[in-house]
């Protein structure tokens, strides 16, 4: 069954945007060809595997955003669309269509997915994968959904989680994806957990991987947005999306905190880093901790006293 493929070439610093749009049109998938830093992770596995020249060879300077569409969907209708958005941002791009088998797009990435720790607890690990750790393992296989752990948005949330979940917490995560930061929670003690995404398929993942790590019976997935999904309090809530719908979702939050809860903000890109702080600080919300990672922010808040 042939899919294809659409892939957007950019400049480094707008692959944000480009992929924000891609994931504004796409129903199908979406992989990111990012190669900026693989001398360093090269570095820090290359006791382990030696690194394929043909991933040497790769570009540095641009980022390569895939968007797949099933073979129902029709090219000549999406293409339009797609390209009307991207002139509209004003960035830099190169835009090419190919046809692509589904196995083959669903498999390729994972030649360089693999195990990780993150902070003082965590591993994340591919369902294909063993590992041998004393760590709390959280076992994923994202299919088409956002949240490896290898994007330093995730990574950034999950260092977070890691130090701040005590146990018996009630947590919300908005925009849930493969759920890989719901799932962390649960794994380190959180008492249960919401996920909330406006994409199906998301949802499925999410709910899969819940399942795949036993904590199912704690975490309710639900297709939707923060205004018509979320009930109650929560003493954590993370929301790891793009800059635009943290300024959107920012002053409906406090709401939802219970006493003394968190709230983690990321998949901001640092140039807008000022702006978002801005928008939280309107409402009502304290920055208490701000990390940085190759570009990507991520903000830990409180309500402010009243």
């Amino acid at each position: 069954m042939e899919w294809t493929d659409i892939s957007i070439t950019v400049a480094k610093r707008d692959a944000d945007t480009a992929e924000a749009i891609a994931t504004m049109v796409a129903n199908g998938g979406i992989y990111i060809e990012d190669y900026s830093d693989l001398e360093e992770q090269a570095w820090e596995i290359a006791h382990m595997d030696l690194i394929e020249q043909e991933l040497l060879d790769k570009p540095r300077d641009v980022v390569i955003v895939h968007m797949y569409l099933a073979p129902d969907e029709n090219p000549a209708e999406i293409l339009p669309l797609f390209e009307e958005r991207l002139k509209a941002s004003g960035i830099g791009y190169q835009l090419n269509t190919t046809g692509v088998e589904q196995e083959d797009w669903q498999n390729a990435w994972k030649k360089y997915y693999h195990a990780m720790d993150i902070g003082e607890r965590l591993a994340i690990v591919p369902g294909w994968e063993k590992y041998d750790t004393g760590r709390t393992v959280i076992t994923m296989d994202p299919g088409m959904a956002f949240g490896t752990g290898t994007h330093e948005t995730t990574s950034l949330c999950l260092e977070m989680l890691d130090r701040l979940v005590q146990g018996g917490e009630r947590v919300l995560d908005i925009g849930t994806g493969s759920g890989i930061l719901a799932i962390a929670a649960l794994k380190l003690g959180a008492r249960e957990a919401e996920g909330v995404d406006i994409d199906p398929m998301c949802v499925r993942t999410a709910g899969e991987n819940a399942e795949r790590n036993g904590v199912s019976d704690r975490f309710r997935v639900l297709v939707g947005d923060l205004s018509d999904k979320a009930s109650g309090r929560y003493d954590l809530i993370t929301a790891n999306i793009v800059a635009s719908a943290i300024l959107s979702l920012a002053p409906h939050v406090p709401a939802l905190m219970a006493p003394g809860a968190q709230f983690i903000a990321s998949g901001i890109i640092d140039e807008r880093k000022e702006e978002v702080l801005d928008g939280l600080r309107a409402a009502g919300l304290t920055a208490v901790e701000v990390q940085e990672k190759r570009g990507w922010v991520c903000i830990r808040c409180e309500q402010k006293d009243v």
